[in-house]
C-alpha cells in the first residue's frame, strides 16, 4: 500500500472505532491513540512471525481490526463475543494475554529468547505505555533486556495518562527526556530512539523500517494522544478511557450510586474527620471513587502509580508512622501484592485497610479482571479480618470498623451499583437475617452473594447474611447451623477455598447430619459478558438459587 492509502487506512479505522464503541462499549479513548502505531507495525514486520505484545491489552482493537477480527468488534466485551484483550486462544495474531500492566517486556524477552535458542531470526515488540512504566516488573524485565542481546524493541507509548493522569519521576523523565543525556534508558545500555510524534505515520513507519533492520534490545520512544481524533475523549480522556453502551443517551436518567461513589464519600468524610486518616490507590483515583478527597486533602492521599506491591508495602510503612492506612485496590490487582500482603503487613499485624474493589464478577472486562479469588486467598493468612458488605450502610459501618482495628482488615465489594434495600438487622460484626419459621433449609450468604439471595423467593428457606467472614462467632455459627437439615451458601467467589467451604469445615466435624451445597464461581476461569448472563453461566443467579432450593426441598 502506499502512503496516501496507510494514511486513509487511519482514519477508516478510527471512524469505525468511533461509532462502533461509542455504540456497543468497549475500552475507548486509548484504541484512538495508538491506529497510526497499529497500522505502522503490521505494515512493517510481518505478524505473526514477529510478535507484537500490547501491555495492558486495552489498546488492541485496531489490533484486532487488522487481523481479521473487524466485523466482531460490534461485538467485543459481550457474552460469546471477542474479548476485550489479546487472547492466545482468540486469533494468531495475539502474541501474548495481557488484561495486567508491566508484563510486556518480560513475556517479549523470553519469546525472544527462546527464538534465539531455537535460531529463529524474528522480532519481539512490547508496546508499553508510560503508565505500565510506573510497574516495577517492567523495570525488572528491562534490567534483564539491557544484557541480554535479545532481539526486542520496546515501543513506549507516551500520552502522558493510564486511565487518570500519570505521576512520578518517571513521567517527569518522559516528558523531559530530549534535554536528558544519557537519559535513563541509555544509562542502561538500551539503545533508545525518540521522541517521535505518534500520530505521523510516514514518520513511524521510517522509524520502525530502520529499527527492524537491527537487532538486540532498542527503544523507540512515541508520543501520542489518548483519543486522538474524538474531541470530547481528548478533552476528557479519563471519562472516555471505557465507555458503555449506548454512551451517547442523556447523563440525566437518574441511576442509583455505585459501590465506588459511596466509598469515595465515606473517605472524603473520614479524611475530614480524622487528621491522620491516609488513602492509596495504584494508579486508579476515578476508578476507586478517591478523587474528590485526593482534591480536598492532598497530604493525606497517595497515587502510587502501577504499583501494586509498594502501594501495599507503603501502606504498612504509612501505619507504622502512626497513620490510619486505606489502601483502595482491585480485586484482580491486589493478587499482584500478595507476598506483601503477607510478610510485609499480616505477618507483622499492621492494621492496614484493604479496600478490595471489584470483588466478584466484573462482566465485560472478563477474566484478567473478575475477583474470583480473594476470599481463597485471603482465607489462609492469620490476622486477616475478612468482610463483605451487601449494603451501603454495611460498607459504611465496616470502613469507620476498619479505622478503629488493631489488625489488617480486607473490605470486599463488587462492581455495579449499591443495591435497592437494607437488611432486617444490619450489625457489624454478626449476622443480618430473616428466618422461616420450621424451615429444615437455611441460605448463608455474603456480600453480593446476599444480594443475588434477597432477589430470589426463598421458598420458606431461611436466610442468613454474613458481613464478617473471618473471623466468626464459631458458637453463634453453630447454634444456628443446628437448626437445619441442610444448608446452601451463596458468594460471589471461587467455590473452591471460598466462604462456603470454609463453614463446611467448621460445621461439619461438629454437626455431621448437616449436608452442605455451595454455590458461587467454579473452578474454571468466566469468560466475559454481562454479569446477569455470568451469575446464571456459573449457577448462583436468583433462579439457580431458587432452584437448588427447590430441588432440596423435594428431597425432604
Amino acid at each position: 500500500m502506499q502512503a496516501d492509502e496507510l494514511i486513509l487506512l487511519c482514519e477508516k479505522i478510527r471512524t469505525y472505532l468511533i461509532e462502533t464503541i461509542l455504540s456497543n462499549g468497549g475500552h475507548f479513548a486509548a484504541n484512538l491513540g495508538v491506529v497510526e502505531l497499529t497500522v505502522a507495525l503490521h505494515y512493517v514486520f510481518n505478524s505473526p512471525s514477529d510478535r507484537i505484545i500490547w501491555d495492558v491489552g486495552h489498546q488492541s482493537y485496531p489490533h484486532k481490526i487488522l487481523t481479521g477480527r473487524a466485523e466482531e468488534i460490534q461485538n467485543i466485551r459481550n457474552f460469546e463475543g471477542i474479548s476485550g484483550f489479546p487472547k492466545l486462544e482468540e486469533n494468531i495474531h495475539d502474541a501474548f494475554g495481557t488484561g495486567h500492566s508491566s508484563t510486556a517486556i518480560s513475556a517479549a524477552l523470553g519469546i525472544a529468547a527462546g527464538f534465539k535458542l531455537n535460531h529463529i531470526n524474528h522480532c519481539a515488540i512490547a508496546v508499553v505505555g508510560d503508565g505500565a512504566l510506573t510497574g516495577g516488573m517492567s523495570f525488572e524485565a528491562l534490567n534483564n533486556l539491557a544484557t541480554s542481546n535479545a532481539n526486542v524493541l520496546t515501543i513506549i507509548n507516551d500520552n502522558h495518562i493510564g486511565i487518570d493522569p500519570s505521576t512520578g519521576a518517571i513521567d517527569r523523565h518522559l516528558q523531559t527526556i530530549e534535554n536528558i543525556h544519557p537519559n535513563l534508558f541509555e544509562n542502561l545500555d538500551i539503545p533508545y530512539h525518540g521522541p517521535i510524534d505518534g500520530h505521523d505515520l510516514p514518520a513511524l513507519i521510517h522509524s520502525l523500517t530502520e529499527l527492524k533492520a537491527q537487532t538486540g534490545p532498542r527503544i523507540l520512544h512515541i508520543r501520542t494522544v489518548k483519543g486522538k481524533g474524538y474531541a470530547p475523549a481528548e478533552n476528557e480522556q479519563t471519562r472516555f478511557h471505557s465507555t458503555s453502551k449506548y454512551v451517547k443517551i442523556s447523563d440525566e436518567i437518574p441511576r442509583r450510586p455505585k459501590w465506588q461513589d459511596v466509598f469515595g464519600k465515606a473517605m472524603f468524610a473520614m479524611a475530614e474527620k480524622y487528621p491522620n486518616f491516609t488513602g492509596i490507590t495504584p494508579a486508579m483515583p476515578s476508578g476507586s471513587g478517591m478523587v474528590k478527597a485526593m482534591d480536598a486533602f492532598p497530604n493525606q492521599f497517595f497515587d502510587v502509580g502501577i504499583a501494586e506491591q509498594h502501594a501495599v508495602t507503603f501502606s504498612s510503612g504509612l501505619a507504622l508512622a502512626g497513620t490510619r492506612p486505606f489502601l483502595n485496590i482491585y480485586s484482580t490487582f491486589l493478587q499482584r501484592g500478595y507476598d506483601q500482603l503477607i510478610h510485609d503487613v499480616a505477618l507483622q499485624n499492621i492494621p492496614v485497610v484493604f479496600c478490595v474493589d471489584r470483588a466478584g464478577l466484573v462482566g465485560e472486562d472478563g477474566p484478567t479482571h473478575h475477583g474470583a479469588f480473594d476470599i481463597s486467598y485471603l482465607l489462609p493468612i492469620p490476622n486477616m479480618t475478612i468482610a463483605a458488605p451487601a449494603t451501603a450502610s454495611e460498607l459504611a459501618a465496616l470502613l469507620e470498623m476498619g479505622y478503629h482495628a488493631q489488625g489488617p482488615l480486607a473490605i470486599r465489594y463488587p462492581k455495579g451499583e449499591i443495591p435497592d434495600f437494607e437488611l432486617e438487622l444490619p450489625q457489624i460484626p454478626g449476622q443480618s437475617f430473616c428466618i422461616s419459621e420450621g424451615a429444615k433449609i437455611a441460605v448463608f450468604s455474603t456480600g453480593q452473594g446476599t444480594v443475588l439471595s434477597k432477589n430470589t423467593s426463598l421458598h420458606g428457606a431461611a436466610h442468613f447474611h454474613f458481613p464478617i467472614i473471618k473471623p466468626l462467632d464459631m458458637e453463634h455459627l453453630l447454634h444456628i447451623a443446628s437448626q437445619y437439615s441442610h444448608i446452601i451458601t451463596v458468594e460471589d467467589g471461587s467455590i473452591l477455598g471460598g466462604f462456603g467451604q470454609y463453614l463446611s469445615a467448621i460445621i461439619k466435624p461438629n454437626l455431621p447430619h448437616i449436608r452442605t451445597t455451595h454455590l458461587g464461581i467454579p473452578d474454571q476461569f468466566i469468560t466475559h459478558g454481562e454479569n446477569d448472563i455470568l451469575y446464571a453461566q456459573c449457577g448462583y443467579d436468583a433462579k439457580a438459587i431458587e432452584q437448588t432450593i427447590l430441588k432440596l426441598q423435594s428431597q425432604l
